[in-house]
This record gives C-alpha cells, structure tokens and sequence, in this order.
C-alpha cells in the first residue's frame, strides 16, 4: 500500500505550519470525506497513494491561478496509476466564502483556455461552504467544509468510472445531507475537532522533518 504523497515541498516551503495544513487535510480526508462516506470516490486514490495534496502559497489570487495551472497541467501530464486526483490546498488566499466562490470562475475559465474542459473537473471545499438558500450555521453545508480552502482536480474518465459502479449516482447528495443531519453540528464540531488531534499528533511525530 503506498503511502498518500506529502508534496507541500511543491508550492510552499515545508514548515511546520504547513505540515499542520497537510494533516488536518490528510485527516479531513479521512474521517470525514472517507469515513463518513461523502464522497464514495476517495477511498481507491487515498488507499493507492494517488492522492496529491499540495499547499499553494499564494497570498494573492493571481498566484493561486498560477499555481492550479501548474497543478493542472501536472495532472494532466501524469499517469493516473501515479497521481489521479489533486487536492491545491490555500490557505494563504481566499479565506473570505464570497471571493472563494467569485474565484471558481477564473478557475473554470482556465480550464477552458487549457483545452482540459471534459477532461478534469474542479470541486470546491471552503471552510465557510454555505450553499445558495441554506443559513450560515446549517449543517448540511458540511459536505463541502474543508479545514482550509482547497480546489480539487478530478479527471472527468475517473468519475465516470466511478459513477459508473455505483447503483444510484444521483442519490449521493441526498444520503451525505442525511449523513451530516444524522451528526449534528456538535457531531460534526467533534469530528472537527479529531482532525485537529489528529494533526497535531501526526505533525509532532514528524517534528525533525519540518523544523
């Protein structure tokens, strides 16, 4: 089993700081996108290592564009059994939802000019996801909270493979809003809270690597 790449080396020095954005992200991914089933997709490219989480450090947004097209350009240069999916992890930019959510057309339209529309397709996650119509604190917009804003580039044949091996695609929206309401806004406070744990544990074992 090969371990899930650790590559913040790639766009932001590895400081400690980044290493905690790594783990939180790493165990996001794994107690609540995993083990919460939110994305039945994550599972085989986490467990294969061909899962790529890399910190931006972009302070600005053109930076952030920079950066998602390198990474998408990367993603698309690279063999799916080596890298299939890409989480671009930016904390740095971005941290108001409404500029976030402003931002995704420029991504959108990058994707065009790359000539990668139908190819690979971005999703986003924010720690303030609130989706159009649903109050601030509902707790159906956890689905899409992540611990720091984060784009992810998903190959289009890879969600198509997915798609296809599941009985019923279009209720997986429907059973994560089940899911989080199950949960609960303390639940899913807890949950949070566990990532953050588990973060801090994996970043001080990690400590001599990242001082």
């Amino acid at each position: 089993m090969s371990a899930p790449q650790d590559v913040g080396a790639a766009l932001a020095p590895v400081t400690r700081s980044t290493a905690r954005v790594l783990a939180e992200t790493r165990a996001w991914v794994d107690r609540a996108v995993i083990g919460l089933n939110l994305c039945p997709f994550a599972k085989a490219p986490q467990v294969k290592g061909q899962l790529r989480y890399v910190v931006s450090g972009a302070t600005e947004p053109e930076a952030l564009l920079a950066d998602l097209i390198a990474e998408l350009t990367l993603l698309a240069n690279t063999d799916p059994e080596e890298t299939d999916t890409t989480l671009l992890i930016h904390p740095g930019v971005l941290g108001d939802f409404l500029d976030f959510n402003d931002f995704l057309d420029l991504a959108d339209a990058a994707l065009v000019d790359m000539d990668l529309d139908g190819v690979i397709q971005l999703a986003s996650f924010h720690p303030q996801y609130q989706f159009a119509g649903s109050a601030a604190d509902d707790v159906d917009n956890a689905t899409n909270q992540s611990p720091y804003p984060t784009l992810h580039l998903i190959r289009e044949v890879s969600i198509e493979r997915a798609v296809a091996a599941i009985p019923n695609p279009a209720s997986i929206f429907d059973a994560n809003i089940a899911t989080l309401r199950r949960l609960g806004p303390a639940g899913w406070s807890e949950l949070q809270a566990q990532c953050r744990a588990d973060a801090h544990a994996d970043v001080s074992a990690r400590a001599p690597e990242v001082d």
